[in-house]
Formats: structure tokens, C-alpha cells, sequence
């Protein structure tokens, strides 16, 4: 593109025509001497054409420079696009094979490799079973390269090789051998102190160890036994078992002994009552000694009324009976009406003296039950705040807590029923007993009547 920039002379003529003149000012002012000419001007104007003329020369081919860059640029970017296109062409179809080229080989892959999938995951999934099982047995003690072996065929991403297999193979073999045998060998054993020893001890099979002690926890991570809390009656004692003996074996492998380690015994179970449980344990003993020597009492009683109804007429002071009897050969008065209210006041003083502790024992039978409640609640409390400021949720944590404040109303309960029992026999031998008194009372009333009205009979016939 051509840009021209020449101006004609009729327009720059002023232009000049002026300079000339500011210029002709200039010189006149400086230097009056001096004056500018017709000629003079002329000259002037035909230089600065000259000049301008030369300088939109230069301009112009400037201009001309620069398109002629600028296309040449132009040309060389549409040959490197017009390149690049046919690269990402290339490119794009070399993708595309590379796509079909792999595909192919995935699918010769899979059909290749379908067996040996199936092979893969069924030995992953035996050796995640055999490395589980030697993590817990005793079994695996002495075992260590086997379950390196097994634990490399775990972790492993790619099919196993054939000394893997055969390595699987002879483990599962090995596991299975150990498990029938008992053997005496050498494991270190950790005392109650903490101090680790080497001690001989026997394996029976891969269910559990035993030395001296008893029987033994074995704890794979730390490649050490230590004997457990609480032993059975029947227990080992480190040699090898004949076939005729007796043992208690746990074939849970530790789960029960744990479990008969955990669970606490009648004292433990008392202690967690606290003062709440004893004060119950103190009212049923006491309550059960009120009952026992006032059952013994009425026992006595009752055999003696019992042996004083046989002879009434020797009445003995040492039974209720026989003390009613005295009261009524010792009173002759003929007042039917006195005679019957000392009679009454001697049956209520028989049956106080017949009642008497009976209602504290039940007064303990009705306090053994709110005291257990009164200890659950408060146990309930102390858990609960427990909790609050430690953040303990764990339900374990909770659960025996709980646990150790239902104590105090099991106590209460159990205190409860046996007073009960008490109170209730008591008070049907009192009733026993009274309701004999009553009847001898009754009667003997009934004959001091008669004998009133036949001597008032006699008395009005003479």
C-alpha cells in the first residue's frame, strides 16, 4: 500500500511566502541594513521545496520498506501454519491408529490374561485368610519367612510367580501340620513386672500356649506371651498333655479366658456398691438376725401353746396360753364384763410381746429397695459427669459405669426379698398363736359367764 505524502506548489507557496516574510521581519528588526529581494524569496521558497520534496522521498520509501517486512512476515507465519496443520493432520492420525493399536492389544490382553485373573484373585484372597489366621494363631510362631512370603503375595499388584505359589502352598501346608501337633519350644514370655524372659513352653496346636502358669497370651506384634489374670481349674502346666488327661481348653483362642479376666468377682461386685450397697448389705443382715431370733422365739412359743393345750388345766407361765390360763384361775370376781377386758389386755400384751421386731424387719424390706435406687441415681450422676469432662463417649466406658450404679439396686433387691420372706412367715406364726390365744380367751370368758349366770341362778332359787 503506497501512501503519498507530495504536496503541490500552489498550496506550500503561502506557507513559505509567509516564513519568508517573518523571517525578512526578523532580519529587518536585527539587522535594518539588510533587505529581502523578490529574487531572495524565490530562492528561499524553491530550497524548502527542494527539502520537502526529499524528506516525503525518504517517507515514501520508508513506507515502502516496511510493507515489504511486513509481507515477507506475512508469507513465512501462513507457510509455518500451513506446516503445523499438516503436523497436527499427521499427528491426529497417528492418535487415531495408536487408539485402534491399543485397543487390540487390551482385548488380546484380556483374552490372554482371563484365567490368570481369575488365578490372581483367588490367591489374594487365600493369602488375606492365611495372614490373618497366622496374626492370631500361635501357630505361626517360628513362622516369620512364611508370612513375609504371604504378605508380599497381599501387597503385591501383578500376578503372582511360580515360587510364590509353591511358597503359598508349603505355608498352607505347614499351618495345617502345626495345628494338629503340641510341641515344647522356647518363646519369650512376659512376666506381670514387665520383664521379658525366655521361658520353655508348650504349643498345643494353633489354639493356645502354656507354661508353668497356665495358659498364655500371645501377642504376634511383639513376638511375646504373657500368661492371662484368671486360669481355669484344669490348666496345663508346660509339659506335653498325655491322651488320657483332662484339660480346659479355650478354643476361642483367648476370647473366654479374656472374658473370665474381665468379669469381676462377689467382693469386686460388693466394692462397686459403695456405701450406698453397704449400708443395704448391713440392714439385710441385721433384719435376718431380728428375724432369726424372733422366729426362734415363736417357735418355742408355739410348740409350748401347743404342749399347754394338751393340759389346760395346769397352766404354765412360760407360753401366752398358759399366762391367760393363770388369769383366769387367779380371778374369781364374778364380773363377766372385768374378767373380759383382763383377758383382752392380756392378749394384746401376748401379742405385742408375739410382734415384737417384726415391724422393723419390715420397715428394712421397704428401705433395701429406695437405697438401691438412691445408689443408681447417684452413680448415673458421677457417670454422666465423668463423661461431661473428659469427652468419653466410648460406649464400653459408659456401660460399665452404668454398670456400677445398677449394682446398689440389685443389693437393694436381693435385701428386699429375703426380709420380705421373713416378715411373712413371722407374721403368719403370730397370727397362729393369737388366733389360739384368742379362742382360749373367748372361751374362758364364755365360761366365767355361765358360771355368773348359773350362781345368779342358784343365788335367786335359795
Amino acid at each position: 500500500m503506497y501512501i503519498n505524502t507530495v504536496k503541490k506548489p500552489t498550496l506550500l507557496a503561502p506557507l513559505v511566502l509567509m516564513m519568508g516574510l517573518l523571517l525578512n521581519t526578523h532580519t529587518v528588526t536585527a539587522e535594518p541594513a539588510e533587505v529581502a529581494t523578490p529574487e531572495k524569496l524565490l530562492s528561499i521558497t524553491n530550497n524548502a521545496q527542494q527539502q520537502e520534496q526529499q524528506h516525503n522521498q525518504q517517507r515514501l520509501q520508508q513506507f515502502e520498506h516496511t510493507e515489504a517486512s511486513l509481507r515477507a512476515d506475512f508469507t513465512n507465519l501462513s507457510q509455518q501454519i500451513a506446516q503445523l496443520e499438516q503436523q497436527t493432520a499427521a499427528l491426529a492420525e497417528t492418535f487415531q491408529l495408536n487408539e485402534e493399536r491399543l485397543a487390540d492389544k487390551e482385548k488380546a490382553l484380556h483374552l490372554a490374561t482371563g484365567s490368570l485373573g481369575e488365578l490372581f484373585g483367588v490367591v489374594r484372597l487365600s493369602a488375606k485368610e492365611l495372614l490373618l489366621e497366622q496374626t492370631v494363631s500361635v501357630a505361626s510362631i517360628g513362622a516369620e519367612a512364611n508370612i513375609a512370603m504371604v504378605d508380599n503375595i497381599v501387597a503385591a499388584k501383578t500376578l503372582p510367580s511360580k515360587p510364590q505359589l509353591y511358597g503359598l502352598w508349603q505355608a498352607f501346608q505347614q499351618q495345617i501340620q502345626v495345628s494338629g501337633q503340641q510341641q515344647v519350644m522356647n518363646v519369650a514370655v512376659t512376666k506381670r513386672s514387665g520383664e521379658t524372659v525366655e521361658q520353655q513352653v508348650l504349643r498345643m496346636g494353633a489354639i493356645s500356649l502354656a507354661n508353668e502358669a497356665g495358659f498364655l497370651s500371645w501377642d504376634a506384634s511383639r513376638s511375646s506371651a504373657m500368661a492371662y489374670g484368671v486360669q481355669p481349674e484344669l490348666k496345663p502346666n508346660g509339659t506335653l498333655v498325655a491322651d488320657n488327661a483332662l484339660l480346659e481348653l479355650d478354643v476361642t483362642r483367648g476370647n473366654l479366658l479374656d472374658q473370665l479376666a474381665q468379669a469381676p468377682t462377689l467382693s469386686q461386685r460388693l466394692d462397686n456398691g459403695g456405701i450406698v450397697g453397704r449400708v443395704i448389705l448391713g440392714l439385710m443382715v441385721i433384719g435376718l438376725l431380728i428375724g432369726l431370733v424372733q422366729g426362734l422365739h415363736l417357735f418355742t412359743m408355739k410348740r409350748r401353746v401347743n404342749q399347754q393345750l394338751k393340759c389346760v388345766d395346769k397352766p404354765c407361765d412360760k407360753n401366752p396360753l398358759g399366762r391367760i390360763l393363770s388369769i383366769y384361775q387367779a380371778d374369781n370376781t364374778p364380773n363377766t364384763e372385768a374378767f373380759e377386758l383382763r383377758v383382752l389386755e392380756a392378749v394384746m400384751d401376748e401379742q405385742q410381746s408375739l410382734e415384737r421386731g417384726l415391724s422393723l424387719v419390715k420397715l428394712f424390706a421397704a428401705l433395701a429397695p429406695m437405697l438401691g435406687l438412691l445408689g443408681t441415681v447417684t452413680g448415673m450422676i458421677e457417670t454422666f459427669q465423668t463423661i461431661t469432662q473428659f469427652g468419653n463417649a466410648d460406649p464400653r466406658v459408659m456401660a460399665g459405669g452404668i454398670s456400677m450404679a445398677l449394682i446398689t439396686t440389685v443389693l437393694g433387691l436381693i435385701a428386699a426379698m429375703p426380709l420380705l420372706l421373713v416378715s411373712n412367715v413371722l407374721n403368719t406364726q403370730v397370727e397362729s398363736i393369737r388366733n389360739i390365744i384368742e379362742k382360749q380367751g373367748v372361751g374362758l370368758v364364755a365360761e366365767r359367764a355361765e358360771q355368773s349366770q348359773l350362781q345368779r341362778q342358784l343365788n335367786e332359787a335359795a
